[in-house]
């Protein structure tokens, strides 16, 4: 287990990985606030043209 410990400590592909891995979950949160605010916006808009279209 130490020994499996010890090469993943010197192998730098695992590190690269995780690095991308926090930028894509960065990526990923920012987009879905991004939608979450659109979608708002498109709701309250759609809303507004079906009550002015009653």
């Amino acid at each position: 287990m130490l020994s499996i410990f010890r090469r993943l400590m010197k192998n730098e592909n695992g590190a690269t990985a995780i690095e991308y891995t926090l930028i894509a979950s960065l990526i990923a949160v920012a987009a879905i606030t991004a939608m979450k605010t659109v979608g708002g916006k498109i709701n309250n808009t759609l809303n507004a043209v079906g009550n002015s279209l009653t």
